[in-house]
């Protein structure tokens, strides 16, 4: 329907065929000291008695123990579990449900990176349910096997910008006896609240902070590219594209650059929000490299970065015109492949999966795997298995 000139009334010009499905995230409670108002957070999500969730290496720093402490100090019976990979696995999520019915929570906060916070969502989401947890894998319907009475309510809290699971409904656990990431969703695994502040980010070691920058980069770059019609999805990722390319090079020089680490943490719930559109080659190939070499998905996605932007050139030159000029630089392919090469290079991040510790012995497993992850049908041009080994040579070589 479209308003004809001089009138207020409405021609009808011809039957749109375009259809999508769009969903949006949850309460977010975003900004610096707003960590104060997880005790209000956890009364808003009904939970009384919470299972802390977050990764080993987190526990006992000083950002997971001030929190436990205000928990406490508010009159809040508040558990943890912290045996979690860095590249969690089902025995994680199944240790942490063994310590969530033994202690009767009745809710999880997911604290942390992406580590924690999906493996807190799945442990919250699997609490209930008498099924195994490979039936819940994101293919088809299959989240309708879940038992809803059998989630409990979540609370969010993400210390680092990156991964954007605080905004999602699905959680990554790879499936330790095939290597495989495999991606666990139900509607009901988004949060309830999130509590978004970047002072918990400061603390962070740099190699954790460029990553999850990256990988924040990864999930609105390739929702902006992916096939499909979502004009919410693909606004959304530009202004997350931005917020990176500007800020993630402040933080690395001044890591107490509170502002820039907000517009991160922004980014980083963007890139969630809009990949519902769609992700590509990039986590496609990224998946089976970080579950059979144990690599940080955030700076692997970095690795395979432009790589992937030139196998997937003749597809999306463009609209990757328009991205730079709205990034501020020449509105050229080449502008923007040069930006991310110059922002890789200037924060240290890996060349080549080589530099990575990456060897080619597994190179015709990581081209199977790459094409059946369900990251791979996003991809702007059919990731064939031929073209996931190109990509996976080029990222090995260096070689654009």
């Amino acid at each position: 329907m479209t308003l004809s000139k001089g009138h207020g009334t409405c021609q009808k010009k011809g039957k749109m065929a375009t259809k999508a499905n769009w969903n949006y995230p949850t309460a977010v409670k975003f900004g610096a000291g707003r960590i104060k108002e997880l005790p209000e957070a956890l009364k808003t999500a009904g939970i009384t008695k919470p299972l802390l969730v977050t990764d080993a290496g987190l526990a006992n720093l000083p950002v997971t123990q001030q929190t436990l402490k205000l928990l406490r100090d508010a009159g809040i019976e508040v558990g943890l579990f912290s045996d979690v990979k860095p590249n969690p696995i089902s025995a994680n999520v199944e240790a942490g449900i063994a310590v969530l019915r033994s202690g009767g929570y009745d809710g999880v906060i997911a604290f942390g990176g992406g580590s924690g916070l999906d493996t807190g969502k799945v442990i919250a989401f699997m609490a209930g349910q008498t099924r195994p947890i490979w039936d819940f894998e994101d293919i088809g319907d299959w989240w309708t096997r879940a038992d809803p009475k059998g989630i409990f309510p979540i609370v969010a809290v993400p210390t680092t910008a990156g991964t954007g699971s605080e905004v999602g409904r699905a959680g990554v656990i790879t499936d330790e006896t095939t290597h495989t990431k495999k991606v666990i969703f139900h509607p009901l695994m988004m949060p309830k609240v999130v509590i978004a502040d970047p002072e918990l980010t400061v603390g962070m070691p740099a190699f954790i902070t460029i990553g999850t920058g990256f990988d924040a980069l990864a999930h609105c770059l390739e929702a902006y590219c992916a096939p499909g019609y979502h004009p919410l999805a693909d606004g959304i990722a530009v202004e997350g594209i931005r917020l990176v390319l500007e800020n993630l090079p402040k933080v690395a020089a001044n890591p107490n650059d509170i502002e820039a680490r907000g517009h991160l943490m922004s980014a980083a719930a963007m890139g969630a929000t809009a990949f519902q559109k769609g992700l590509g080659a990039i986590h496609a190939l990224s998946h089976p490299v970080g579950a059979l070499f144990d690599t940080h998905h955030g700076m692997t996605n970095a690795v395979f970065m432009p790589y992937v932007l030139v196998v997937n050139r003749d597809a999306i030159e463009a609209r990757i015109a328009r991205l730079a000029a709205y990034c501020g630089l020449a509105p050229s392919f080449e502008a923007f492949l040069h930006a991310v090469s110059a922002l890789r290079q200037k924060l240290n991040v890996p060349n080549t999966l080589k530099d990575f510790k990456v060897d080619g012995s597994k190179r015709e497993l990581i081209g199977d795997m790459a094409i059946v992850d369900p990251t791979a049908g996003g991809n702007p041009i059919e990731l064939t298995k031929a073209r996931a080994l190109e990509i996976f040579d080029r990222a090995m070589e260096g070689r654009l």
